[in-house]
């Protein structure tokens, strides 16, 4: 391509700066990442599809920037491509499947929130990224990063486990094949990619970026992430948690926070035993050290005198609370979901069963099953059982996590990877996670810090200055050669 800049893990500032100097164009840009689609996509899975419309959208942002009046300037979103995951709404050419065949061809009534956010910025929707199919709630088998639209994605360093149901977001971002990739997480959907990709992974509170015309699982507990810096909270009207966690935007918004001292006079709460059970002499028990280390010379203070016990008490049987509240939501949630499209063959969860046995060996029913959607079918709404359930998780979350960052004063909390990610999941609380380090056999793993709702101006201070002073990523050599 005619540009000097070298792409290839540029960031969103180092484009806009080559647009600013006219070393690159949006145009320039976007056949980049077509063309490395188009040659990693059949290996690694990742993108479903590519918008037929993203190159007039790039020669429409190449000419607004060139009318701009002296002074004048544009968003940092500006004709830069934004791929999603397959269950974030598009009304264009491309289609929302949530990776199943049965959404194939179904018209959505408009775009999701964050769409219409990243159309306002001028960013440019360059597809679909695939996914773990229906966000991994339709059988216990289903191995990540598989759907019947694209096949098993494969992770860019090791060829094996993405993780997570955001599988594709992460695969892309971690392949060089987007400049931004958005996810969603219901329960660690956003933070295991992230660190087995080796990229930056941003859960936020929930409600802050609008789920309306995501593909629901958990209304409770949906979000929507990533590696983008938009800022979060669009005021959307079809998403009341929206509204509620609006209070949380800070003014001026959140780049503010990106500062190279950012973790200095912060407090970060380490549970060794809930978390760091590493075995002496391990890359990552060695990693993770040297890391604390880090932290610490960094001005951070790393909270250890804690009750480990006392704290994974409060989360007794959480996965089995959680499922049962998160069963009886889904079927409402997708029920409603689907009878609001204008076209689909299925308008109800009932319908996707039976499309499924009717389609089993494409939809590997056999293989993957689809347990989750039979369950929540056989539920009635949410009931006593239900709403004990969802009393409980709240009752775990006010108990465990929210006691122990308030009684001991702290800005985050420190997990390797994606083991919080329930505790942050159930009680609707943010994390970041950072790429950290790459075990024996090449894959990489990352340091989660996690904080409590609204905390994000916090954790994007920690997060930022961590990752300045580590610089632990590099692009895998898969997509390099």
């Amino acid at each position: 391509m005619a540009s000097s800049i070298s792409i290839e893990e540029a960031t969103v500032q180092d484009l806009q700066h080559a647009f600013k100097n006219k070393s690159l164009t949006s145009k320039q840009l976007v056949e980049y990442y077509r063309d490395n689609i188009f040659i990693q996509a059949p290996l690694l899975k990742t993108a479903i599809e590519v918008n037929p419309d993203a190159m007039s959208q790039a020669d429409a942002a190449d000419r607004e920037r060139e009318a701009l009046a002296p002074g004048q300037s544009l968003g940092a979103l500006h004709g830069i491509p934004v791929l999603l995951k397959d269950n974030i709404a598009t009304k264009d050419k491309m289609n929302t499947t949530a990776g199943s065949l049965a959404l194939l061809g179904s018209v959505v009534p408009r775009d999701a929130g964050v769409v219409s956010k990243l159309r306002q910025a001028g960013a440019i929707i360059l597809g679909k990224a695939s996914l773990t199919e229906w966000a991994n709630f339709r059988g216990q088998r289903m191995p990540s990063g598989w759907c019947a639209r694209t096949g098993q994605g494969k992770n860019p360093y090791t060829s094996g486990d993405p993780c997570g149901s955001s599988s594709g977001s992460a695969i892309a971002a971690a392949a060089n094949l987007a400049a931004v990739t958005l996810g969603t997480e219901t329960d660690g959907s956003i933070l295991c990619p992230s660190s087995n990709q080796s990229v930056v992974g941003f859960k936020p509170t929930v409600g802050l970026t609008s789920r309306a015309g995501v593909i629901p699982i958990s209304p409770r507990q949906d979000t929507v992430g990533g590696g983008c810096r938009i800022r979060p909270g669009c005021h959307c009207r079809r998403d009341e948690a929206t509204v509620e966690a609006s209070k949380y935007i800070p003014k001026g918004g959140y780049k503010q926070f990106l500062k190279a001292d950012g973790l200095k006079g912060t407090r970060l709460g380490l549970l060794r035993d809930a978390f760091f059970e590493f075995d002496q002499g391990t890359v990552q028990n060695e990693t993770f050290e040297r890391h604390f280390n880090t932290l610490r010379q960094r001005g951070a203070v790393l909270v250890e005198d804690l009750d480990a016990s006392k704290f994974m008490e409060a989360y007794n049987d959480i996965d089995k609370y959680e499922i049962l509240a998160m069963t009886a939501e889904f079927k409402s949630a997708i029920n409603s979901y689907l009878q609001n499209l204008e076209v689909s063959s299925v308008r109800s969860l009932k319908d996707l069963v039976e499309f499924n046995n009717k389609n089993s060996d494409l939809e590997k029913i056999k293989e993957y099953g689809q347990e989750y959607f039979v369950e929540a079918e056989a539920t009635s709404g949410i009931g006593q059982k239900e709403t004990e359930a969802i009393l409980k998780l709240a009752t775990m979350s006010r108990d465990g996590i929210e006691k122990l960052m308030r009684e001991n004063n702290l800005d985050a909390l420190l997990s390797p990877s994606s083991s919080a990610s329930s505790i942050l999941a159930t009680g609707q609380h943010p994390g970041i996670i950072v790429p950290a380090g790459y075990n024996r056999e090449g894959l990489p793993f990352g340091l989660c810090f996690g904080g409590l709702k609204g905390s994000e101006p916090t954790l994007i201070k920690i997060a930022y200055d961590f990752e300045q002073a580590t610089k632990i990523r590099k692009p895998p050599h898969f997509n390099s050669g």
